[in-house]
């Protein structure tokens, strides 16, 4: 039987509740609520299931992920098993108390998300008043501290336009990282992409704006730039390939490859209430449904690309075609490629569907 090589990272989706409501966050339309979070034994379990598989690290992340009371707890075992520790945050519930905890528990890292640059584009973004404020308060204590920084700022077709100022802040603010990263269109931001989608003057634009930044800081700052799909037309590998280096567990424990792939439909989920995670990292159904080259059709089976792009993106070929299993239509050689064409040029202003729970009218925080 075929072993696979350990995943290197686990995604610790510990809550979907978040203060904030960003319409191109990449949770699920459906999200899970309170009550059906794993409890703190839970992913205390996995932390060391997790370990004994090889992953080497672990992204605790959301939803706001210091919505959970036990987060310190979480980030001290974690350390414990020699796991490094990175933490996905918003900022908005950083305090010099709460990150002192979770510095003495020993986390290693801090990934910061800004939703612009400006507290007006911010806030109509992220929907908190007086978010960006706090941000900036959670950037300058982080650094204070002493801990690694990396500021995130996911780029669309309102703030696409102040990509060097957003570069231009992480400098000032002592970031060693900022990902410049376009909207990756999964979850929320799918349902909302004809209002996210920069134009292609848009993207050329913060093209240049990175590539001058990177030669203006040089060293002191390193800068991760993801561009959007939907303007190339080759596909890049999904997650590194499905089921090959990543895996994510979300609140309510599905264990994905990818934190899109519940949308794919006639699939079974494994949880690790059911399962253990090795047992679910080399034998379930889900993680070798697209494992390798076998389950590829032509024109990808007879690609010289097929093990760099590894088809591409399952989640994103089942959005733009119905079919996961379909070639990526981002790829050029795809017979679909004309609906990315359309989709890239189908932007337009208009009032964002907004990151919420269904049926409350607002996000659950605590």
């Amino acid at each position: 039987m075929t072993r696979f090589p350990p995943p290197m990272s686990l995604l610790a989706e510990l809550t979907h509740r978040c203060p904030l409501a960003c319409p191109y966050c990449s949770n699920p339309l459906s999200l899970d609520r309170r009550q059906s979070e794993l409890e703190t034994q839970d992913w205390v379990r996995i932390l060391e299931e997790a370990a004994a598989l090889g992953v080497l690290q672990v992204h605790f992340s959301g939803g706001e992920p210091m919505a959970r009371a036990d987060l310190p707890a979480l980030v001290h075992h974690a350390s414990s098993l020699n796991l490094y520790t990175n933490l996905i945050t918003s900022g908005v519930l950083i305090t010099q108390a709460t990150l002192a905890a979770l510095d003495e528990a020993g986390l290693d890292h801090i990934q910061l998300s800004f939703q612009d640059v400006t507290e007006t584009g911010a806030e109509r973004i992220g929907g908190l008043r007086g978010a960006q404020e706090r941000k900036l308060a959670a950037a300058r204590l982080i650094r204070a501290r002493g801990l690694p920084l990396t500021l995130n700022f996911v780029i669309h077709r309102e703030n696409a336009d102040r990509v060097a100022q957003m570069l231009d802040l992480a400098h000032e603010l002592g970031a060693g990282r900022v990902e410049i990263a376009h909207t990756q269109y999964y979850g929320w931001g799918l349902k909302n992409r004809d209002l996210l989608m920069p134009s292609a003057a848009q993207l050329d634009a913060a093209t240049d704006a990175v590539v001058k930044a990177r030669a203006r800081f040089g060293n002191s700052l390193a800068i991760d730039y993801v561009t959007p799909d939907y303007h190339a037309d080759q596909p890049k590998p999904c997650m590194g390939g499905w089921g090959q280096r990543f895996l994510n567990v979300t609140p309510s424990g599905k264990v994905l490859p990818c934190h899109a792939a519940e949308t794919i439909p006639d699939v079974t989920f494994p949880n690790v209430m059911e399962h253990a995670l090795g047992e679910i990292w080399q034998d379930s159904a889900l993680f070798n449904l697209f494992r390798g080259t076998a389950w590829m059709p032509e024109p990808c089976q007879s690609c010289a690309l097929k093990e760099i792009d590894w088809g591409g993106c399952r989640c994103q070929a089942l959005a733009l075609t119905g079919d996961a299993r379909a070639t990526d239509p981002v790829c050029a050689r795809s017979d679909r490629h004309e609906v990315v064409v359309a989709a890239a040029e189908a932007g337009h202003d208009g009032d964002f569907a907004y990151r919420r729970f269904t049926g409350t009218g607002r996000n659950e925080t605590g």
